[in-house]
């Protein structure tokens, strides 16, 4: 199968649209949030854990040229390092 390149905003810009169109509402529920949801852009595949760890992992067993992205659920960004992480509310 022939990989197309794609930026680090592009892999970005495609999780964060299946994120809004397909994913946030089934997972973004109380139990939820806090969780890495990792997305493979490529099948729109999405698993869901504590650290965003062991669900790359089962994604990448399934498509080992998995392209994933995490988004944190219910967070503005991921992870923050001496910043600030905002919750989002609905």
């Amino acid at each position: 199968m022939q990989t197309i390149l794609l930026s680090h905003e592009e892999v970005a810009r495609i999780a964060k649209q299946l994120y809004k169109t397909r994913i946030q509402q089934q997972v973004e529920t109380e139990d939820n949030i806090g969780k890495m949801v990792i997305i493979d852009i490529e099948t729109g595949n999405y698993e869901v854990d504590k650290t965003g760890l062991e669900a790359a992992k089962h994604l990448s067993e399934k498509n080992p040229n998995a392209r994933l992205f995490g988004i944190r659920i219910g967070y503005n960004v991921a992870a923050s390092f001496g910043g600030v992480m905002e919750r989002v509310y609905k």
